[in-house]
């Protein structure tokens, strides 16, 4: 089984900034991306930025120059820096990730539980 754990959100004041965090753990034989989407209440989720094996970095337009994603040496664990917050931010911040669980598996899509990001203004 695959496990994807948040954690980091929270309640924060406009223009803070906050640093979620993304751990897989389970059977994994290898992960091609990882990243966030976020869901505001009554809208669609949507993508908040990816992270290949590779490195490749795929950042939405509303938090490109504002939210940085990363990850560990290991590339089980993804990060988003969140910076300069706005209450638009405000949603359930849900960890995706891309992967195999064994060699000749093929690739899933795995989401976390999600976590509340709330700014206030």
């Amino acid at each position: 089984q695959v496990r994807l754990v948040e954690s980091g959100g929270g309640l924060v004041q406009a223009g803070g900034s906050l640093r979620l965090s993304c751990v897989a753990s389970g059977t994994i034989f290898s992960i091609n991306a990882m990243g966030w989407y976020r869901q505001a209440p009554g809208k669609q989720r949507d993508l908040v930025a990816l992270i290949t094996s590779g490195g490749s970095r795929n950042t939405a337009d509303a938090v490109k120059g504002r939210f940085t994603i990363s990850r560990d040496n290991a590339k089980t664990t993804v990060y988003l820096q969140m910076n300069s917050l706005k209450p638009e931010d405000t949603a359930v911040y849900y960890c995706v990730a891309d992967l195999k669980m064994g060699r000749w598996d093929t690739t899933n899509t795995y989401w976390g539980q999600g976590t509340q990001v709330t700014v206030s203004s």
